[in-house]
C-alpha cells in the first residue's frame, strides 16, 4: 500500500489512543456506578393506637313497669245441687227413600198436542263456482246470464281491491312483498263475514282484511229460491313498484 500524499491528513492514525482513552472511560463509570451507594427505601409502618379486646356497652336505664297480678281464677262453689234428668227424649223415625217392587210410580202422561215441533234451519255455505244464483255486486243486478254475472262480480272486486288498496309504510320499510290468500262469507243477508287470510306477513294480511271488510252489501246468492251463504276467495297480490 502506497503512503498517502499528506500524512497529517490521515484520519486512523491515532485510532488505538482513541480505542484506549474510550475503554479507560467506560470502565471508569462502571466502577463508579457499582460503588455508588442507593438509600434503602423505608417501609410505610402502620401503628395501633388503641386496641379493643371486647366491646362493652352499657345499657340504657329503662323504667320497670309494674303490672297488676292477674285475677284469681273462680272458687267452686260451696252447695252443689243435683239435678235430676228426668226429660223424655222422642226418638225420630228415618224412613227410607229406596224404592222396592211394590212401590208404584205414577206415570207423567204428556200429551202430543203439547208438544211442538221446530225446524232447527242448518246454515249451509255453498262456494261460489257451484252456487245457482251468485250474489249480486251493487252495479251488476240488471246483467243476465251466469256467466257475464260471475265477470261482473270479479271486475267489481278487482275495482275495490284497486280503489282501497294501500301499501303498509312498515312493510315498504322492510322490502315485504308476497301474495295474500283471503276467504270470505257472504252470508243470506248481502253482509260480509268470517274473513280468513293467509300470506308470507301480518302486515300483508292485515291490510287485506282491512280491504274485504270494506266490500259493500250484496244481494245474496240463491240455492233452490231461498238465500243462502256463499264462500268466495280471491289472492291479493302486494308488489313494490320498481
Amino acid at each position: 500500500m502506497k503512503p498517502k500524499k499528506y500524512p497529517h491528513a490521515e484520519i486512523g492514525r491515532f485510532g488505538s489512543v482513541y480505542f484506549s482513552m474510550g475503554l479507560s472511560a467506560v470502565l471508569g463509570l462502571c466502577w463508579q456506578a457499582l460503588e455508588l451507594e442507593v438509600p434503602r427505601r423505608v417501609a410505610p409502618s402502620v401503628q395501633l393506637t388503641q386496641w379493643v379486646d371486647e366491646l362493652k356497652e352499657e345499657a340504657p336505664l329503662t323504667e320497670n313497669l309494674k303490672s297488676p297480678p292477674p285475677p284469681p281464677p273462680p272458687t267452686a262453689p260451696n252447695v252443689i245441687q243435683v239435678v235430676e234428668d228426668m226429660a223424655e227424649v222422642k226418638e225420630s223415625v228415618i224412613v227410607s227413600s229406596e224404592s222396592s217392587q211394590d212401590t208404584y210410580v205414577e206415570d207423567a202422561i204428556i200429551k202430543v198436542e203439547e208438544v211442538v215441533v221446530e225446524e232447527a234451519e242448518e246454515e249451509v255455505v255453498i262456494p261460489f263456482a257451484v252456487i245457482e244464483s251468485i250474489p249480486q255486486f251493487p252495479g251488476c243486478e240488471n246483467i243476465k246470464g251466469k256467466e257475464k254475472q260471475k265477470e261482473c262480480f270479479n271486475q267489481k272486486m278487482q275495482e275495490h281491491i284497486r280503489e282501497h288498496f294501500k301499501y303498509p309504510p312498515p312493510a315498504l320499510e322492510m322490502n315485504i312483498s308476497g301474495r295474500v290468500y283471503v276467504q270470505f262469507v257472504i252470508d243470506a243477508q248481502g253482509q260480509v263475514s268470517g274473513i280468513q287470510k293467509r300470506g308470507p306477513d301480518r302486515l300483508l294480511e292485515q291490510e287485506a282484511e282491512r280491504i274485504i271488510a270494506l266490500l259493500p252489501k250484496m244481494r245474496p246468492g240463491e240455492q233452490r229460491g231461498r238465500p243462502v251463504s256463499v264462500r268466495y276467495g280471491i289472492p291479493i297480490n302486494f308488489v313494490m313498484a320498481q
